[in-house]
């Protein structure tokens, strides 16, 4: 899975002040999915509340977007296929690339993670916290050390914990192991 490089010139602060509407909102047994594309490509996945209103897809990549989520809540062995147009700097699409190559069921610490870019635990936080696509750049399969789950979207709000957990279980991640 390839993450493009944002286009120069482009600040993350300046896409996160007026995020565009969802292409699509998809329910799933955790929470609502919310989908925002844009120049042919998934530029964004967020978990939504439970009872936030589904939405059709608004546009061809919107609907392929939905139809892939679909087989992963099917099959969690789905590879996706989805271009993305993920934003953020140089280190975070690092981090990003990285964490699609985590085996679903398995899992890697922060630092594990860390020692493999050579950077700090802290800084893989950072960028797990950031990631604009959820699910589909896997950073609920990293988790704190002896096992602890870590912290999930840089959540303060609802228990977001909960559906690492969820993903996590449907991946066949054994816990405690």
């Amino acid at each position: 899975m390839r993450i493009p490089m944002p286009r120069p010139g482009r600040t993350v602060a300046a896409a996160e002040a007026t995020p565009p509407p969802f292409s699509a909102a998809l329910r799933a047994p955790f929470a609502v999915l919310g989908i925002r594309t844009a120049n042919q490509g998934v530029t964004g996945i967020e978990y939504l509340p439970p009872d936030a209103t589904p939405v059709d897809p608004t546009d061809r990549i919107a609907e392929q977007c939905v139809m892939q989520l679909l087989h992963y809540l099917r099959d969690p062995q789905w590879r996706f296929t989805l271009p993305l147009s993920a934003g953020g700097t140089a280190f975070r699409q690092r981090v990003w690339h990285a964490l699609t190559a985590i085996p679903v069921g398995e899992s890697r610490t922060y630092g594990e993670v860390a020692r493999a870019l050579h950077t700090a635990p802290r800084a893989i936080g950072g960028a797990c916290g950031a990631n604009p696509i959820a699910l589909v750049i896997p950073c609920h399969r990293v988790v704190g050390s002896q096992g602890a789950l870590g912290g999930f979207m840089n959540a303060t709000r609802g228990d977001p914990v909960a559906i690492k957990r969820w993903l996590l279980t449907h991946e066949g991640y054994r816990f405690g192991v």
